[in-house]
């Protein structure tokens, strides 16, 4: 009997192909897996500095406002913290959805930062400093946003069409002309003398309600997020419901097949990281006119590239980038309150979050893994039969 288990294989080979071995769902498990072994891998780091995973991780939920925390002060509560987090949450959303629409077609955008900043400083200058009352001035500030990053995406898509220039390398040297030529302007124009930040924005062309007095408690309504998850929604019925995402696919694929196919290989680059920056530039309207209402001169934006680990976290899918971002964003905000009660340095979620990346990154590895796992046992099982066919052959 114990011969007949080992040549079945090993329980933990049996339910690990079992869990992760169902290919359509494994856009799923594999991630969600991966997650759970990074989490894993936090708790011992945890262990080793002495503290309770269980309470660190709670710490993060009740940061962010999914858990209750102890007390509150004066006309704060859960709902305050949920709703600074979704404040948090929004931009983020855009932004790993402009890396996912780039990845469908092949490319890497990898200046979503910078075309974060352009959208946002342009909406500060003609918007944000205006005395436009609310109904005009949020819906100029959203076209600003899409015109101001669709037309940096273009500019790269169109160079790598036209003259071959990675998009990559024209990515990061834009970031770098769009950090310094920004700042060139604040430092000179709009700066804040206290702050040494640039001004703030009018309370009517900012996307973010602040202090509203809800009953007996204050809280933030981020306005973006009406039309974040939507958006989400929106790029995923483009992507695969849409001639224009089943070309924009098929050029990530192969350019040479697709081309040979008769799709037009330079519109499609031009047009998918069009749409990659506009999106982008919702994420910076939402990020400095939403969850800040100012300009930092020469610093941009790390979520801009958090939001390509997250798009892959994601699987790129935009489904997937709604919980995936939900996640990394709960880490970060839960972060200071972890830091203040359980006395642990606030870098400590930092590494959670890369240790989430970085198993997320292997996921690969793990489904070749499950693959590899499927075939050992499909071949044991076929072993196993064989020797039981003989031995009734000799009875």
């Amino acid at each position: 009997m114990k011969k007949q288990k080992n040549a079945l294989g090993s329980p933990f080979k049996r339910g690990f192909a079992a869990v992760l071995g169902n290919e359509r769902y494994q856009s799923i498990t594999v991630p969600v897996f991966a997650i759970l072994l990074s989490l894993l891998a936090a708790a011992v780091v945890l262990l080793i500095m002495g503290k309770n995973p269980l309470t660190a991780f709670a710490s993060f939920l009740q940061g962010s406002g999914i858990l209750p925390k102890p007390n509150y002060a004066a006309k704060k509560s859960m709902v305050t913290d949920l709703f600074s987090m979704l404040n948090m949450l929004t931009p983020m959303i855009f932004a790993s959805l402009a890396v996912a629409v780039a990845l469908k077609a092949g490319l890497f955008n990898i200046g979503v930062s910078g075309q974060m900043l352009v959208s946002g400083f342009a909406a500060s200058v003609l918007v944000g400093y205006s005395d436009l009352p609310m109904g005009i001035a949020l819906p100029l500030v959203l076209i600003i946003g899409i015109v101001g990053g669709a037309a940096v995406g273009a500019l790269i898509g169109w160079l790598k069409h036209r003259f071959n220039i990675n998009e990559v390398v024209s990515s990061i040297m834009l970031n770098y002309i769009f950090s310094y030529t920004v700042s060139f302007f604040i430092n000179t124009r709009f700066i804040d003398p206290v702050s040494r930040q640039s001004r703030s924005i009018s309370s009517a062309a900012r996307l973010t309600l602040t202090n509203v007095e809800l009953g007996a408690i204050k809280l933030d309504l981020p306005l973006g997020m009406l039309l974040a998850i939507p958006m989400a929604f929106f790029v995923k019925f483009l992507l695969d419901k849409t001639r224009v995402g089943y070309e924009m696919k098929v050029v990530g694929l192969n350019r040479r097949a697709a081309e040979y196919a008769g799709i037009n290989v330079g519109r499609n680059i031009v047009l998918s990281m069009a749409i990659s920056g506009a999106l982008a530039g919702l994420a910076g309207i939402t990020f400095y006119m939403g969850y800040y209402n100012s300009i930092q001169p020469r610093v941009l934006a790390s979520l801009g590239f958090d939001s390509i680990a997250v798009c892959l976290l994601g699987n790129s899918n935009p489904i997937g980038i709604l919980f995936s971002s939900l996640l990394i964003t709960v880490i970060s905000k839960g972060s200071n309150y972890l830091s203040s009660t359980a006395n642990v340095p606030q870098e400590i979620a930092q590494l959670i979050t890369g240790l989430i990346l970085l198993f997320s990154a292997c996921g690969t590895y793990i489904r070749y893994r499950v693959s590899a796992t499927k075939d050992e046992l499909r071949d044991l099982k076929k072993r196993a039969e064989g020797i039981k066919d003989e031995g009734g052959d000799r009875v």
